[in-house]
């Protein structure tokens, strides 16, 4: 039986810290992942980490040399859809404009006009697509 992926709201602190490091470098040895950490902890803890993360199903590896290179096994875009739709569904009872609201509550003073129009755009889009 396949095993299902986790999702990085089940993940800890560490975890989503080491995930998030992951995609903004595209790929990444555990050496990678410790020179670019804050505070980070031992060598051997974020290789525990980093194999936690693969035995979830978010990191695959492949070997380059001696050494492991680590890489999401999703896109950073699927994986924020699913993020969001679980914060969407935890927060917001599902409601997408719920969410919007709380965005525009948050930082309605700093959308630029162009990422206004960008909104409209997209409203307008969903409103003929019939979403």
């Amino acid at each position: 039986m396949a095993k299902k992926k986790a999702k990085a709201s089940d993940l800890g602190r560490r975890e989503r810290q080491i995930l998030e490091l992951i995609y903004k470098i595209g790929e990444a040895s555990v050496g990678d992942v410790l020179e670019q950490l804050p505070d980070p902890p031992a060598y051997d803890s974020v290789r525990t980490i980093i194999r936690i993360l693969e035995g979830k199903g978010l990191l695959r590896h492949r070997r380059v040399g001696t050494k492991y290179v680590y890489r999401p096994t999703q896109s950073h875009e699927t994986a924020s859809r699913s993020a969001l739709s679980h914060l969407m569904k935890t927060f917001f009872k599902g409601s997408a404009s719920d969410t919007v609201a709380a965005v525009f509550d948050i930082s309605s003073d700093r959308l630029s006009d162009e990422e206004l129009d960008q909104l409209e755009k997209l409203i307008e889009q969903a409103r003929k697509e019939g979403r």
